[in-house]
């Protein structure tokens, strides 16, 4: 991004809908993003955003229950993480007709409601299954709902890996209204890093409606281990498990898991590993990940939902629940004051969130430049 030489950039005004905890905010206000007005309906992730952030602007409340007229004037851009609970291949794959996800319908009725005062940018994020919800119908009323609101849309995809150790693969829509800029392109975009052959599909599948893409940089590659978001414990400290609980954790483990865990404790040298608990044949079971970084981090509505950390070599098999801290390293906000809530609010809240660094690199290449080339008069 360019900046003008001598002169001050102009301020951008954003409206973060369903807030959450507020890692959005947490983004994009060092690129001199001015976050105008929150919302979420959850006082638990009010709370926690009001703890790291001013939230005098902060609504508690239903979006069903947002009006235009709630927002404060001159909004440059509206973000959107909409639920995935009704989009994610984990979920019940209702799509944009279940109760969750269906929010994006009232996201798009208050951007009606604002008429000719709507934001110039809007940036949507949600889980990849998005894309295939229904046979790709839920993904094809969303453009054509964002298009008939005056939108151009650019879809793209981010795996938070490239940023953290965490397997945290997402997709974005950004939406610009008027024109275009001069970076922009139609047509179908080539593949890259974030529009891998998939995403190159649903730019084919809708050359009918408004659609653009901006030319990206490549991802960066991403931390390989967890090394960086370890919170060092003593052997003694008692979030530990028991002899007992990892013994019966090793247990569970089928013969593959077991192989891959003997070789890592052997090893010598201590490494970490995240695992899960699933459901297999009706029986449940613990499997360790394959490789050296988390999985997806969730929100905490269950055991299956919650990530151990296994902590291995020299001999030692050492297994307890992530914490709130390793959460919100892995989720790029390893500074975010974590008081004000229980421990599993916490988890809850940084499971839900967005990760800071990547919602701060598609503002730096993305948002930013857009933004600020339609807020700058250009010269002629």
């Amino acid at each position: 991004m360019e900046e003008l030489a001598g002169e001050p950039q102009p301020t951008i005004r954003a409206a973060e809908f369903f807030a959450g905890i507020g890692l959005v905010r947490e983004a994009l206000e060092p690129l001199g993003v001015e976050v105008v007005w929150a919302n979420d309906i959850e006082r638990a992730k009010r709370d926690a955003y009001a703890a790291n952030h001013e939230a005098t602007h902060f609504q508690l409340a239903d979006v069903r229950k947002v009006a235009a007229t709630d927002l404060p004037p001159n909004i440059d851009l509206a973000t959107s993480s909409f639920p995935c609970v009704d989009l994610s291949l984990a979920g019940n794959r209702r799509g944009l007709v279940g109760s969750q996800s269906g929010m994006f319908w009232e996201f798009a009725r208050v951007l009606q409601e604002m008429q000719e005062q709507r934001p110039r940018v809007v940036l949507l994020e949600n889980v990849q299954g998005f894309a295939t919800s229904h046979g790709g119908k839920d993904l094809t009323d969303a453009l054509v709902r964002l298009s008939e609101l005056g939108y151009s849309c650019d879809v793209f995809a981010v795996d938070a890996r490239h940023f953290v150790p965490q397997s945290r693969p997402r997709m974005f829509i950004v939406g610009i209204r008027s024109d275009l800029p001069p970076q922009a392109r139609t047509g179908i975009p080539p593949i890259s890093d974030a529009r891998p052959p998939w995403v190159q599909r649903v730019h084919t599948a809708h050359e009918h409606l408004r659609m653009h893409y901006l030319p990206l940089p490549d991802l960066p590659q991403g931390p390989q281990d967890l090394s960086s978001v370890i919170e060092k414990m003593d052997e003694a400290d008692p979030r530990w498990w028991t002899h007992d609980r990892v013994a019966a954790f090793v247990e569970s483990l089928s013969p593959v898991q077991t192989a891959r865990m003997e070789v890592l404790r052997d090893a010598r040298n201590i490494s970490w590993r995240t695992a899960y608990r699933r459901t297999r044949r009706g029986v449940a079971v613990w499997e360790l990940r394959r490789d050296a970084i988390g999985g997806c981090l969730r929100t905490t509505g269950g055991g299956s939902s919650k990530q151990a950390l296994v902590e291995i070599g020299k001999g030692v098999v050492q297994v307890r629940w992530m914490t709130p801290l390793e959460y919100a390293r892995m989720m790029g906000a390893g500074s975010y004051k974590l008081n004000g809530g229980t421990p599993n609010q916490a988890l809850f809240g940084f499971g839900d969130a967005v990760v800071v660094d990547v919602i701060r690199w598609i503002g730096q290449h993305y948002l930013i430049p857009a933004l600020l080339w339609q807020k700058v008069p250009q010269a002629t």
